[in-house]
């Protein structure tokens, strides 16, 4: 196949206004975004005045922002669809994501001026699916996550040429089809198909083991016990394995592990298509998508500033691109291993995390330039750092960090020399002189918004 000269946009998450900023610093294209009443964010932090303010700050800087209103409507949501469309007409995004078909009818009679995209939640894995959202008005389909790089393929090269796709790149994979999911639901109540969900698969599960009576009154389990002098109990059954046996899989054993807090039978790693980005832009896939809604300034940053960086350097030199160094920046995230999902097919088992949720990475999100002084930059501290330290100072203009040694801060507030900087602290003045290079080179640089890390182990 050919390689396909139109360069696709990258899409982050914005759940919060500064998150917005920094996605934007660090080379999104697009943002996406949500109000809490009619879309899947009902944990968003953008009142409807962020809202507008960052619509228009991203059509001066030439970007865009899509807005999710992609719930699942009961009866008693429809009234406040028409209120719901005259706001969206005054804040003008450059597109809506959703997933219900009354809705997409609803707003595209609505407002017929503002492009409607179809939502992952919609479950569009075929080009037959895709042109039935295109011949009723679609501009754009993101696919679901199920959808393996063959079919992508086949689906770019079947649909209408002007219908636009969008598929997920990185980011957190539910355990359910394209994300609709009842378990948030009946566990909780909060439902996940309208925005609330309690990520119930991200939680522990304690399951109990009793072999059956005459098992332990007659079979080899007694014996076994008898000879080592062990009374079966709730106790002593820790010191048995258990495994796991799927149905349609005889023969396949999973062994079921605990720590103390319980085991993990539905937790999936995280999604990383960087090692197959280069395919995804070869086949000329419009848009590339990052999960993560309530995740934190540092992710979208170092998510941004990483695909970005590949992005623009696979369109410079293709057949010299290599996904490594890019990696090494999202392995800085916190994350629970990585996976290519349905990239080559059938999920394997090797895309879940049956042992603990316990984040991988060394990296911890340390501070973020909030503004400066004639004397140094204003830092919203986000973990503790210390006199002696050695900070990575993440430029949106290149890749590798800068290391800068941490031998002067000042609190804020009373304007004290402090040997330590913590959360409490809040806000701090980190000098110029920290930095081994002229101040004007150091404002350059690192702009407002700037992320700054610390390796912690």
């Amino acid at each position: 196949m050919s390689k396909i000269n139109r360069k696709s946009e990258l899409l982050l998450p914005a759940g919060s206004y500064s998150r917005l900023k920094t996605a934007f610093l660090y080379g999104a294209d697009v943002v996406y975004a949500g109000t809490p009443d009619m879309s899947l964010r009902a944990k968003a932090k953008i009142t409807l005045d962020e809202m507008k303010e960052s619509i228009d700050f991203a059509h001066s800087i030439g970007k865009k922002i899509y807005l999710a209103v992609n719930l699942y409507t009961h009866n008693k949501d429809i009234d406040k669809l028409p209120i719901f469309a005259d706001t969206l007409r005054k804040l003008n995004p450059d597109g809506l994501i959703i997933a219900d078909a009354g809705v997409f009818r609803f707003m595209r009679n609505a407002i017929p001026e503002i492009p409607l995209h179809v939502s992952t939640q919609a479950n569009v894995c075929s080009f037959e699916t895709a042109m039935f959202w295109y011949d009723i008005g679609a501009k754009l389909c993101v696919l679901g996550r199920e959808v393996s790089f063959e079919e992508l393929k086949e689906i770019r090269e079947r649909v209408a040429p002007d219908l636009k796709l969008e598929t997920f790149i990185h980011g957190s994979m539910c355990m359910s089809y394209s994300g609709r999911c009842l378990l948030s639901n009946f566990l909780t109540e909060r439902s996940s198909n309208q925005g609330n969900c309690a990520h119930c698969c991200r939680w522990n599960y304690k399951m109990y083991v009793r072999p059956r009576e005459e098992l332990i009154e007659t079979g080899s389990i007694k014996e076994e016990a008898s000879r080592l002098g062990i009374d079966i109990n709730s106790d002593t059954m820790k010191l048995f394995d258990f495994y796991l046996e799927e149905a349609e899989r005889k023969g396949e054993f999973m062994e079921l592990c605990e720590d103390d807090k319980g085991a993990y039978i539905m937790n999936s790693k995280d999604l990383c298509l960087m090692p197959k980005l280069d395919k995804l832009l070869e086949i000329g896939i419009d848009s590339l998508k990052v999960e993560g809604r309530n995740k934190s300034e540092y992710y979208a940053g170092t998510t941004a500033h990483a695909y970005s960086h590949a992005i623009n350097d696979y369109f410079k030199t293709p057949d010299k691109w290599d996904y490594k160094p890019y990696m090494e920046e999202l392995n800085t995230l916190q994350n629970r291993g990585y996976t290519y999902g349905f990239f080559d097919g059938h999920l394997t088992h090797h895309a879940m995390d049956y042992e603990t949720t316990r984040s991988n990475g060394d990296y911890r999100f340390t501070a973020q330039i909030t503004g400066k002084t004639a004397d140094g930059f204003i830092l919203d501290v986000k973990n503790s750092f210390e006199i002696g330290d050695s900070l990575e100072f993440v430029s949106p203009s290149r890749l590798a960090p800068y290391n800068v040694k941490v031998n002067h801060i000042i609190n804020m507030k009373n304007n004290e020399k402090l040997d330590r900087a913590t959360v409490a602290t809040k806000l701090i003045l980190f000098p110029f002189e920290n930095f081994d290079m002229k101040k004007e080179e150091v404002l350059k640089l690192f702009p407002t918004y700037t992320i700054i890390r610390k390796k912690y182990n």
